[in-house]
């Protein structure tokens, strides 16, 4: 019996923006003692730890990954490493603080299992995050940063971030993600236009390889993808990716579209993650690997809600798969019980 499905209709009492912040209290209050990650441990630690990745050059206990959005100033990475994460992936971080979209900006669609959000990154920016991770020094938790511009950052000049953000957390995290695909900052989706994602990337590339001289060791750097691209923009996309020389890429950021949805809050604007969007995302990762014929690591993320679903990722041709929205609905033993089941992974 899952507990936490006993306490969700009282959790769900709170408005989601404030149960987030909550949640996120009590795990960096859990995470900042060892009596309380022994304890997390002992509720949450799955008895199955594999099985183990190896993924643009960097090891994983396990397949299972903390999508970017749920810790998104690297608050809690003690806590959230004791729920069984192969990696966590925080962020979206941005050069300069910033507040995000006006209250309230996250709303349940729980009839749907989908969550509808138009935060706006709201953080605290670079300098805190960084501040951030270079206290926590090193836990053996495998983290990933993800990136994005300031809404203010005119789309031209775009670019100067995500140098920024490269050259400040590039030697504090196992890889990046380059954040171009969320619905909630104008204008971000058109990067991923043939033109103005090799206008982004191949500096990027460059500076990459500086920073990697320079510390010693490789960065991978991963981009993050829309599931509303069609056939032509996701193919434009991976080939400019893969010529640009990205690690991998993430599939799938949110969604626009709304179809097939009952719950009363589905006109909302923002971007949708969840169950519905769980399909879209899986054949998005086959096609993705098929296009590239497996030249270009493709992390799955959209809609995983137990085993079967991670494991169907897998078959899809990821070599990780991420979780969010899960989450909410399932808990923070997801993880543990995803693991449990056995996941496989295919013969590449």
């Amino acid at each position: 019996m899952n507990l936490y499905h006993a306490f969700r209709p009282l959790i769900f009492q709170l408005p989601p923006e404030a149960a987030h912040r909550v949640c996120m209290i009590l795990l960096r209050l859990g995470g900042s003692l060892p009596p309380g990650r022994a304890l997390l441990r002992a509720w949450f630690r799955p008895r199955v730890l594999g099985p183990r990745v190896s993924a643009f050059g960097v090891e994983f206990p396990n397949p299972i990954g903390l999508a970017a959005g749920f810790d998104k100033d690297a608050e809690a990475i003690s806590g959230l490493s004791c729920l069984g994460f192969g990696h966590i992936e925080v962020g979206t971080v941005t050069p300069r603080p910033q507040l995000g979209n006006p209250q309230p900006r996250l709303f349940r669609l729980v009839q749907d299992k989908a969550v509808i959000n138009r935060m706006g990154f709201n953080n605290h920016g670079a300098e805190a995050m960084a501040a951030q991770l270079k206290r926590r020094g090193q836990d053996g938790t495998v983290l990933g940063v993800n990136i994005g511009t300031n809404k203010v950052t005119p789309q031209e000049e775009a670019v100067q971030d995500y140098l920024m953000l490269l050259r400040t957390f590039a030697p504090l995290a196992d890889y990046l993600a380059i954040n171009i695909s969320s619905p909630n900052t104008p204008g971000l989706r058109d990067l991923q236009g043939r033109d103005m994602l090799e206008g982004l990337l191949r500096p990027l590339s460059a500076e990459r390889e500086m920073i990697s001289k320079a510390l010693g060791r490789a960065v991978p750097v991963l981009v993050k993808l829309a599931p509303d691209l069609d056939d032509a923009q996701l193919d434009e996309a991976l080939g400019v990716i893969l010529d640009c020389r990205m690690d991998g890429v993430i599939i799938s950021n949110t969604t626009l579209s709304r179809e097939s949805l009952t719950s009363p809050k589905a006109s909302e604007s923002g971007g949708m993650s969840g169950v519905p969007l769980y399909a879209r995302s899986t054949a998005l990762v086959e096609k993705a690997v098929r296009t590239t014929q497996g030249r270009l690591p493709v992390v799955a993320s959209g809609g995983v809600f137990h085993a079967a679903h991670a494991q169907a990722k897998l078959d899809a041709g990821a070599v990780l798969v991420q979780v969010y929205t899960g989450m909410i609905y399932e808990g923070p033993g997801l993880v543990r019980d995803i693991l449990e089941k056995g996941l496989v992974l295919p013969v590449r």
